[in-house]
């Protein structure tokens, strides 16, 4: 099922698990925001529902609250020595969405999952993690490695230009 939601001036085509950014909402991370402003509810089978929305609802959870790259506005008038440089960064809203109601009641809480075989808050397989009773043994110091050393003997100075070509006078 998917829903086109309107917020901050632009519509979003949403699908539930989706993440967007979005114009600054109002809201601390993890705390959840209701999006009345729905313009279609559709889905594979059905067809795009634009009648009785009046009661329709996105739910969503606040991610993060975090600003977007930085825009570069420069102006410049040309033969008069004007130039102004400013910079300007958006303030945006991540959100994951949770839900899509065409009745506007709230979807009931599902836990968080974990992917198979992996433990909560990893995204590794527990299999390929090293055993943590395993002691690290440093790496072992050879000492033939001085001794081939010596006998190379002390090292040879690095060969001299050749003396530049007199001129001589003929």
């Amino acid at each position: 099922m998917f829903a086109v939601i309107k917020t901050g001036g632009k519509q979003y085509k949403v699908a539930e698990d989706d993440t967007i950014f979005v114009e600054t909402l109002a809201g601390d991370p993890g705390s959840t925001v209701k999006i009345n402003d729905v313009l279609l509810i559709g889905g594979p089978g059905m067809e795009p529902q634009v009648e009785a929305l009046d009661k329709a609802a996105v739910f969503a959870e606040v991610v993060e609250q975090t600003r977007g790259a930085k825009i570069i506005v420069f102006k410049k008038k040309r033969r008069k020595n004007y130039r102004r440089k400013a910079g300007h960064r958006q303030n945006l809203t991540l959100l994951r969405i949770t839900g899509i109601s065409a009745t506007g009641t709230k979807p009931a809480q599902k836990p968080a999952q974990a992917k198979k075989g992996t433990k909560k808050g990893t995204s590794r397989p527990e299999t390929e993690k090293k055993a943590k009773g395993a002691p690290k043994k440093p790496a072992a110091k050879t000492s033939a490695e001085p001794a081939a050393k010596a006998k190379q003997g002390p090292k040879k100075p690095a060969a001299k230009k050749p003396a530049a070509k007199k001129k001589s006078k003929e």
